[in-house]
C-alpha cells in the first residue's frame, strides 16, 4: 500500500512562489499518474493538475494553466507542483493522488484511488 506525505505548503504573499512535494513510500510510482487536487473551506475537492505515468502528459485546471507546472522525479518517487503568482482564491488544502496504472492523466477523482492527508496553502493579499 503507497503512502503519499505532500510538504511545501505554507503562508505567502499574493504573486509569490511555492513548492509543493508529494514523497511516495511503500509502493514505487513511476508506473502510476498522479494529480494535485486541491479543497478550500465550504468548497468541493477540485482538480489542479496531472501527469501521466510517463511524465510525457501533462494537464491543468484552466484557472492555474500557465502559472503551475506539474513533474514528477520516479528515481525519487516524488512528484512536484511548482505554483508561481500566487493569487488568494489559490489558498486551500493541497493534495496529491496516486492514478491509473500507466495511465496518461485525469482530472477526474474517482480515477485516483490514493490521497495524502494535504498541505495548507495560504495566500495573502
Amino acid at each position: 500500500q503507497v503512502q503519499l506525505v505532500e510538504s511545501g505548503g505554507g503562508l505567502v504573499q499574493a504573486g509569490a512562489s511555492l513548492r509543493l512535494s508529494c514523497a511516495a513510500s511503500g509502493r514505487t510510482i513511476n508506473s502510476y499518474a498522479m494529480g494535485w487536487f486541491r479543497q478550500a473551506p465550504g468548497k468541493e475537492r477540485e482538480f489542479v493538475a496531472t501527469i501521466g505515468w510517463s511524465g510525457s502528459t501533462t494537464y491543468y485546471a484552466e484557472s492555474v494553466k500557465g502559472r503551475f507546472t506539474i513533474s514528477r522525479d520516479n528515481a525519487k518517487n516524488t512528484v512536484y507542483l511548482q505554483m508561481n503568482s500566487l493569487k488568494p482564491e489559490d489558498a486551500a488544502v493541497y493534495y496529491c493522488a496516486l492514478g491509473l496504472t500507466h495511465g496518461w492523466g485525469s482530472s477526474l477523482t474517482n480515477e485516483y484511488h490514493s490521497w495524502g492527508q494535504g498541505t495548507q496553502v495560504t495566500v495573502s493579499s
